[in-house]
């Protein structure tokens, strides 16, 4: 297993032991287990975008280390955005996971690293970029729907 393998485990597992943590609806909410339901699906969809972006920012350092490499720019700017994406997706997740007031800020922050995240993977033409793209774009989505409700 290599280093880019246990980057994507590492970060979906933590993720995944948020979710058993943290998923769980609390007593007061109105709609305690349709929200703890939204929540673990929400943490798991954080998390695939985390893998998707710690490999994508992994491929991209390997096109960056090939010297004749055409496309570097492209590369530089995509291995930036994923390793921010990532970030975001993990602060989402924690502030998410134990109900911070907070979450809904982090949230918006999330979706938009993801749609940046997402614009410049899509101009990638392998596997790897286009599967960041598409898991950045699917948390984009469920990230603004978190954070209209959580502002409501």
């Amino acid at each position: 297993m290599d280093r880019r393998q246990l980057l994507g485990l590492a970060a979906a597992g933590s993720t995944a032991l948020l979710a058993t943590g943290g998923g769980a609806a609390r007593a007061d909410d109105d709609k305690g287990e349709h929200k703890g339901h939204h929540h673990d699906e929400h943490l798991r969809i954080l998390g695939e975008c985390v893998r998707a972006c710690n490999e994508a920012s992994h491929h991209c350092l390997e096109e960056l280390k090939k010297s004749q490499s055409e496309h570097r720019e492209h590369h530089a700017m995509a291995h930036e955005l994923a390793m921010d994406c990532q970030d975001f997706c993990v602060l989402a997740a924690k502030l998410m996971a134990r109900h911070s007031p907070l979450a809904a800020y982090s949230h918006q922050a999330c979706a938009e690293a993801c749609r940046c995240c997402a614009e410049e993977c899509e101009k990638g033409t392998d596997e790897v970029m286009k599967t960041c793209a598409e898991k950045c774009r699917d948390c984009e989505k469920v990230c603004r729907e978190m954070s209209k409700r959580n502002t409501a």
